[in-house]
Order: structure tokens, then C-alpha cells, then sequence
């Protein structure tokens, strides 16, 4: 497995349970792994359409996947309702 791979999946799970701690909803450790994976996936496109750069390396990953994190569970709580 690449070692890129591997910070992804860490940092994604990372940035998934934090954000499932400030928004209020966990769904546990793989789909805090996928939101956070997604979560960044979504955020590195926002960013990257409005020009705004954060860290580089798995920092900018965190911050990246915790936006992204957060604005997915901010989206499946409405829905949730």
C-alpha cells in the first residue's frame, strides 16, 4: 500500500471525528474514514475555485477534510430532520 494512502485514510478519519464531535452526529470509524476522504475531496475543490491555499502536507489535508467533514454532516443533519 502507498504511504500516501495511508495519511489519507488517517488524516481522513482524523478530520471526519472531529468534525462528527462539533457537529454532533458519528456514524463510527470507516464512515468517519469516507466522510473525512470526501469531505477533503469536496473542500480541495472550494478552495481551489476560490483561490484560497491552505498548509501544504498533511496539515493542509486536516484543515481541508475537517471543512469538507463538516460541511457534509451539516448537510446529512438537515436532511436527517
Amino acid at each position: 500500500m502507498d504511504v500516501n494512502w495511508v495519511v489519507a485514510i488517517i488524516v481522513g478519519g482524523l478530520a471526519g471525528w472531529l468534525a462528527g464531535i462539533l457537529i454532533g452526529l458519528r456514524f463510527g470509524i470507516f464512515m468517519n474514514i469516507v466522510i473525512g476522504i470526501i469531505g477533503a475531496v469536496i473542500a480541495n475543490a472550494i478552495f481551489d475555485s476560490a483561490n484560497i491555499h491552505v498548509a501544504a502536507g498533511w496539515p493542509g489535508y486536516l484543515v481541508q477534510g475537517f471543512v469538507g467533514s463538516c460541511i457534509l454532516l451539516f448537510i446529512a443533519k438537515i436532511v436527517r430532520r
